[in-house]
């Protein structure tokens, strides 16, 4: 049986979230990358004074890296409890996880050239 809902409950729900993006950029270089990349690209945007939807597209690549790098994260740190000593699967689930983070990563770079080049070549 689920308990009611109750507003402290929610409230303590988004500490513990807090908590995870605190813990995330503590931890992880990258993600420390991700957030200058995520300060430079909103500025670039606001300074190029964006469409509605190049916003939205922004939006998504930037929700994509990060998405992918917290549970790239996730991922790793509960394979390194699990299995402390090295073990080649986790080596390969470890692998596939920060290839997840590339691969965001590169699409996020490529939709960015494709909305900034142009105006920052004064072609639009």
């Amino acid at each position: 049986m689920s308990s009611p809902f109750k507003i402290i409950t929610r409230l303590h729900s988004f500490k513990h979230a807090f908590s995870g993006i605190h813990t995330l950029l503590e931890s992880q270089p990258n993600a420390r990358i991700h957030l200058l990349a995520t300060g430079a690209v909103c500025a670039l945007g606001f300074y190029s004074d964006l469409s509605r939807i190049e916003w939205c597209l922004i939006l998504l690549a930037i929700m994509a890296v990060w998405i992918t790098e917290a549970l790239n994260t996730s991922l790793e740190f509960l394979a390194d409890v699990a299995h402390p000593e090295f073990h080649p699967l986790i080596k390969k689930s470890k692998d596939v996880a920060a290839a997840a983070v590339l691969i965001s990563a590169l699409g996020a770079v490529i939709l960015g050239g494709l909305i900034f080049t142009p105006l920052i070549m004064n072609l639009r």
